[in-house]
């Protein structure tokens, strides 16, 4: 399992099956990992990493188990690999990135990270009351965006702010790729709602 220790997702996955869960956090963890059968190996990782990040860790095991098959789908949410191919490129035509999210979310914590690896000042706010103004001085665009789980009130907060603070015009990202996932009750969950 790629992912963090200590994250609920992760502690929750291994619980399922106690000691046939070897946690991988980090190339060093893939190059060190040992496996009872090589040939009888596979991998899944945490829905909220960093694509750069899980893509270096794949590739160290997929050189040392090259029997090792991939998850028939992508494991990281679609919402997470969005945003993070959105601020990568955003990173790069903005002078600063917001980043929406509680200090304990990975997925918010990731989009820092990959604005912060392309030279990009990025900050996670909670809200709108931890906007600085220092960060914005001499600043003219700046990148707005959340974790997978922030209510759209906290974005829309944070854009009142720098529109009445600093008179900013709001342009949304005309490249993203709009989320229009929807995930429907389960069918056991519709069948027993009451009508």
């Amino acid at each position: 399992l790629i992912g963090h220790d200590g994250h609920p997702e992760v502690e929750g996955t291994m619980g399922q099956l106690p000691g046939s869960i070897l946690l991988v956090q980090n190339i060093e963890d893939a190059e060190a990992v040992h496996v009872a059968d090589p040939e009888k190996v596979a991998y899944v990782t945490q829905t909220t990493l960093s694509l750069d990040d899980t893509a270096g860790i794949v590739a160290v095991l997929k050189r040392r188990f090259p029997a090792m098959p991939e998850p028939p789908t992508e494991d990281i949410c679609y919402a997470t690999t969005n945003r993070q191919h959105s601020i990568r490129r955003l990173a790069e035509i903005t002078d600063l990135v917001i980043v929406i999210g509680a200090p304990n979310s990975s997925n918010s914590n990731r989009l820092v990270e990959v604005a912060a690896v392309r030279g990009t000042p990025a900050h996670r706010i909670q809200s709108a009351d931890e906007l600085d103004d220092g960060w914005f001085a001499g600043v003219e665009t700046v990148a707005i965006t959340a974790g997978a789980s922030v209510p759209e009130y906290l974005v829309d907060e944070t854009v009142t702010y720098l529109r009445q603070r600093f008179g900013a015009e709001v342009m949304e990202d005309p490249v993203g790729e709009p989320e229009r996932v929807e995930f429907p009750v389960p069918k056991e969950l519709r069948e027993t709602s009451p009508a």
